[in-house]
């Protein structure tokens, strides 16, 4: 029976060579200053580097670090999630590879959570190294989401936080596959506190979250925890059709009563471009929602894992079950 140690950290990779072995350094003078026992899982989601080489290799130096090895790229969220799945501490620490989240602030979140806190998630105050598009359109996406949601999700968050096992535990129950780990985190409750810090520049290398991605992330975020664009667009949809009907009645009366009527064809044009293009945009927002329907509905698993090292039973697990995760196994 596996030794049950205090503290799991879940790093997520990708194509992360050129940070890793600083990454596991600066963690583990961390937690070796802490006197807990603790584990390292590392999640490769994918990478086409060698960052999975390179983790192999501290595998093999260092029992205490883990690798979970992906058939292929899953995504962010899901990496977090697998790691989760497999942490095996009381306590579950989700940190970047690429040290922009401060490791320093490990203890500080292990103190508050002996004082009863179950879920301690990082805060910034600032964000170095970063463009003011991102900075201005982060800063605007959280207000968004509050304003849509009635769940309290914390602004200037990311996934950089400690939680309790218990949490865990509730959050691996939800296999929802557009996964929004700090809405779902703040949806299970618990008890929760804010630790504020500055966010770094990155160690090296670029950032994995291209413009593409976050606007992903975003409706994931959005249509995950609100129905409230489908709301707006019926009400949209209505006021639209109240205008269209007051402005046939104008019409009509000047066609009646005056001898104004429509010059030319480019004012029907105009509106009729106009009306469609909001339905379509319309469409657009219903069919976000029916495609994640869809997705849902083909149940497949979250991520397959061609690859574990260190982790008790790993070989008994690395033939075509351990596809699943731990809490798929068991249902």
């Amino acid at each position: 029976m596996a030794a049950v140690v205090t503290l799991s950290v879940v790093v997520p990779m990708y194509n992360e060579e050129e940070v890793i072995e600083t990454t596991y350094g600066k963690l583990t003078e961390v937690l070796e200053a802490t006197g807990e026992s603790y584990e390292l899982v590392f999640v490769n989601d994918g990478s086409r580097d060698r960052t999975a080489a390179i983790v192999r290799g501290i595998c093999a130096r260092d029992a205490r670090v883990k690798l979970l090895d992906f058939a292929r790229n899953f995504g962010h969220q899901i990496a977090v999630t697998a790691g989760m799945d497999h942490a095996s501490g009381r306590a579950v620490v989700l940190i970047d590879a690429d040290l922009q989240d401060p490791p320093a602030l490990i203890p500080q979140m292990l103190a508050l959570w002996r004082e009863g806190y179950d879920v301690v998630y990082g805060k910034r105050i600032s964000r170095q190294g970063e463009t003011w598009f991102k900075k201005t359109t982060a800063k605007w996406f959280y207000r968004t989401l509050a304003a849509l949601t009635s769940v309290n999700i914390p602004v200037d968050t990311g996934d950089f936080r400690l939680m309790d096992r218990k949490v865990c535990d509730a959050l691996s129950g939800m296999r929802e596959r557009s996964r929004f780990i700090r809405g779902m985190v703040a949806w299970a409750g618990f008890r929760q506190i804010g630790l504020e810090y500055a966010r770094e520049e990155r160690f090296a290398g670029e950032t994995k979250y291209p413009l593409r991605k976050m606007v992903r992330l975003s409706l994931d975020a959005i249509t995950s925890f609100s129905t409230k664009p489908l709301k707006l667009a019926g009400i949209l949809g209505f006021l639209l059709s109240a205008a269209g009907f007051i402005y046939l009645i104008v019409v009509i009366c000047q066609r009646i009563f005056t001898d104004t009527t429509t010059a030319g064809w480019t004012s029907l044009i105009v509106i009729s471009l106009f009306f469609h293009g909001i339905t379509l945009s319309l469409l657009g927002v219903l069919g976000e929602y029916i495609g994640r329907i869809y997705e849902e509905s083909k149940r497949r698993p979250l991520y397959l894992v061609a690859d574990k090292l260190n982790f008790e039973g790993a070989e008994d697990v690395s033939r075509a079950p351990q596809a699943l995760s731990p809490y798929e196994m068991r249902r």
